[in-house]
Order: C-alpha cells, then sequence, then structure tokens
C-alpha cells in the first residue's frame, strides 16, 4: 500500500504551518512543539511499525525521534519541511534500533532455547499489535510468511522496502536515509522486493503476491 499523498496546496499550507510552530518553539513557546508532535506523530509511528516489526520499539522510534528533532531544532531554521524532516530522523533511528535489537535477540537466543517457540518469533509480535498493511493478505498464513520474510531482510532493504513500496517515498528521500546514491537505493529496492517475491512464491500465485507485498507484478 502506497500512503495517500496530500494536495500540492494542503502540502504547502502545513509547512508553512510547521514553519511557525518551528519559530515559536525557539522563541521559548513548548506548547507549539506539542503542535507539531500531534501533527506527526501518526506518520512517524506508522514508518517505526513497519521497519521495525513491533509496537514497543515503534514508541521508542517516535520519542528518540521528536526529542531529537526539538534538541536539534535550530538547525532546521533552514529547512522546507519539518514533517519530512522528522521522518528522516525516525528512519534512521529506526535502523540503529533493528540493528540493537538483532544484538539483543542473538545474546538472548542461547540460554532462551526458545520453551515455547516463539519468544523471539517476530510475527506473535504482530498479532498482538494494531493492525497493519499486512492484513491486506488473504490468510493468516501468508501474512506469517509476509513478516519472516521481511524479517529476513538486511536492515538497508527493509527500510526501502517500507519506504517506497509501504510509505510512498522518494528514491531520493530513500538515498539520504540509507546514505547512498540514488542508484543505490533504487538497487536495494528492487533486491528487496525481488527477496520477498521469492519467499512468497510457493504460498501464492504471483497476483496476489504482488499485492502482499504492496508492488505491482
Amino acid at each position: 500500500m502506497i500512503r495517500m499523498q496530500p494536495s500540492d496546496e494542503n502540502t504547502r499550507a502545513i509547512a508553512e504551518s510547521d514553519a511557525v510552530a518551528v519559530e515559536r518553539t525557539l522563541a521559548g513557546d513548548r506548547d507549539a512543539f506539542r503542535v507539531l508532535v500531534e501533527r506527526h506523530s501518526h506518520n512517524v509511528f506508522r514508518l517505526a511499525y513497519r521497519m521495525t516489526g513491533n509496537r514497543q520499539d515503534a514508541e521508542e522510534v517516535v520519542q528518540e525521534a521528536f526529542l531529537r528533532a526539538y534538541q536539534k531544532l535550530g538547525q532546521f531554521a533552514a529547512r522546507a519541511n519539518f514533517g519530512t524532516w522528522v521522518y528522516r530522523i525516525a528512519a534512521n533511528y529506526a535502523i540503529d534500533r533493528m540493528r540493537q535489537r538483532k544484538k539483543e535477540d542473538t545474546r538472548k537466543l542461547e540460554p532462551a532455547v526458545h520453551e515455547e517457540g516463539t519468544e523471539n518469533d517476530p510475527v506473535t509480535l504482530v498479532h498482538d499489535a494494531a493492525p497493519t498493511p499486512e492484513r491486506l493478505a488473504h490468510n493468516i498464513e501468508l501474512r506469517e510468511h509476509m513478516e519472516m520474510a521481511l524479517a529476513a531482510l538486511s536492515h538497508s532493504e527493509r527500510t526501502a522496502f517500507v519506504m517506497r513500496h509501504w510509505e510512498g517515498c522518494a528514491i531520493e528521500e530513500i538515498a539520504q536515509v540509507l546514505k547512498s546514491s540514488s542508484g543505490a537505493a533504487k538497487n536495494t529496492v528492487f533486491r528487496a522486493v525481488q527477496k520477498l517475491r521469492l519467499a512468497l512464491q510457493p504460498f501464492v500465485g504471483r497476483g496476489t503476491q504482488a499485492r502482499a507485498i504492496g508492488t505491482e507484478s
């Protein structure tokens, strides 16, 4: 699913309103920053959840992203769009959090020995969370394999796929988050889609498969 894009007029209005809120915040009005949080936290959480795969990490990403945005707000003065700026901060921190989570899970793996076989299963985390785009899959089995396929991607591949095909971000935005060239970012998106299609191929037809991962055949 690609996010709905607001009209150019609405985008400009939001950017102008954000700019005013930033100026007021820098002048000492903390309530003005609260407006920015309320306006953009939903989109930031959606990105963070899709990238990390669980609510706890996503909430941490949201909190940290806005904290960093507040601390670095003086650097935003010359920027045009607060929403895009905090979005990139969140994406970068989500990548760091995924790497940290992987290390934590690796350390836990030996002593845990999976008593019930589900402690580190990302699918069980999704089941307890709010509805996500994976529910577009036609059955529970497909959704589970989709989550496992996503978890098997590298951090950069998962980030690129989520930002491009679920969040509708431009290749240039993805390249900035991944700290790569536009060409490299495009290749990362392509590689992620090919891996997901290969992983899901045994379970669904090509048309259903494309809809499940949010891309066109």
